[in-house]
């Protein structure tokens, strides 16, 4: 366990509190005032160091720069309805992000640093986390290959582990409208989609621009066989509800293994939801608008939550979803979730790490 004894903390002179109008969050533009920095050199981390928020020093020959070494998390902290802070599903997301850092060769991040490394962060910006409903303070660990003095073609010595975070408010306000991407794929087999590292998300921004020209808010992006196997839509995890069945497409080495989507199956079972994760082409998707049986399609992701989708673009023909019913899935499930989040319902699945303030 590391305690707040083993992280030098240097306060910032000047807060950025009273200047920050949290009323009109604009999502990933706010940062709070301090961040947590620790550096991997000659085969260990560093002592993890609490430090005013601001710029970083980076060599040109840093490799993140030049091959691409960079893995992120994205997730939430909650204001409780006692007054506490929760953390989301810390121990999901260590692993995940250690997942990442295996795939793309670089060092373990143990566990200690990360769990405490948050929980310390945020107890040091508590007065940053909002209390607004639907609010949260968005937490940002990333770690990149840093100051290597070569620039070959290699995996780097030396790596920067750090945690920034910012209040948000809710990411979506409106339904999507999203169009089946038949040409660009996301991720191929034996590549990195399952991981959360950067180049996957530096490759789907021209695919997407192309479609926000066209009209559309995002795609939704298949497997590139002949049966288009819907995997993703944008950056989140796709979920549909069929026949009341609670439909998505199975995890692989080609699908982000999202904490909302696993936490949506979970409570999914507790709702006596039937679950099925497998493929679903756009054959059966279209049959299912065409046959009326598809009831709901939403985006799971950290930013978003669920992201309710109004309408899919498939082979040049638009199908629209009805409405999203308030007794649907959907919006049970972001409300059991948020209910949960806040203390408002028990956390009988132990996701929430608290901290008391």
């Amino acid at each position: 366990m590391i305690t707040a004894t083993k992280f030098s903390v240097h306060k910032t002179n000047k807060s950025r509190l009273a200047e920050t109008n949290f009323d009109a969050l604009e999502f990933g533009k706010t940062v709070s005032d301090h961040m947590l920095s620790a550096d991997y050199r000659k085969g260990a981390w560093t002592t993890p160091q609490l430090i005013p928020y601001g710029p970083i020093v980076l060599s040109p020959t840093a490799l993140s720069l030049h091959y691409g070494q960079t893995v992120f998390e994205g997730m939430k902290a909650f204001r409780t309805n006692d007054g506490s802070i929760s953390i989301f599903r810390i121990e999901k997301h260590y692993q995940r992000l250690s997942k990442s850092l295996e795939r793309m060769s670089m060092p373990a991040l143990p566990f200690e640093l990360f769990s405490e490394g948050l929980q310390q962060l945020i107890h040091l910006d508590a007065a940053w986390v909002p209390k607004k409903e639907g609010h949260s303070l968005y937490l940002r660990p990333f770690v990149f290959a840093s100051n290597e003095e070569r620039f070959g073609v290699h995996e780097s010595d030396d790596y920067r582990f750090l945690i920034i975070t910012g209040p948000v408010g809710p990411y979506y306000s409106k339904t999507l409208k999203l169009k089946v991407e038949d040409h660009f794929i996301r991720a191929a087999h034996g590549g990195t989609g399952f991981a959360k590292c950067g180049g996957n998300y530096g490759g789907a921004f021209y695919p997407t621009k192309l479609a926000r020209q066209q009209g559309f808010d995002q795609v939704i992006w298949t497997d590139g066989t002949k049966d288009l196997n819907i995997e993703e839509s944008g950056m989140m995890n796709i979920l549909f509800v069929i026949n009341n069945i609670l439909v998505t497409p199975p995890l692989s080495d080609t699908i982000l293994d999202g904490i909302t989507r696993d936490s949506y199956l979970t409570l999914a079972a507790d709702l006596g939801y039937k679950i099925e994760e497998r493929k679903i082409g756009v054959k059966e998707l279209t049959q299912a608008f065409e046959n009326k049986t598809i009831q709901e399609a939403f985006g799971s992701g950290t930013a978003a939550v669920a992201a309710p989708i109004g309408s899919i673009s498939m082979m040049g023909k638009e199908y629209l979803l009805p409405p999203v019913p308030q007794n649907g899935f959907m919006i049970r499930a972001k409300h059991m979730l948020e209910a949960i989040r806040t203390g408002n319902a028990p956390d009988t699945h132990r996701w929430n790490t608290l901290i008391k303030i």
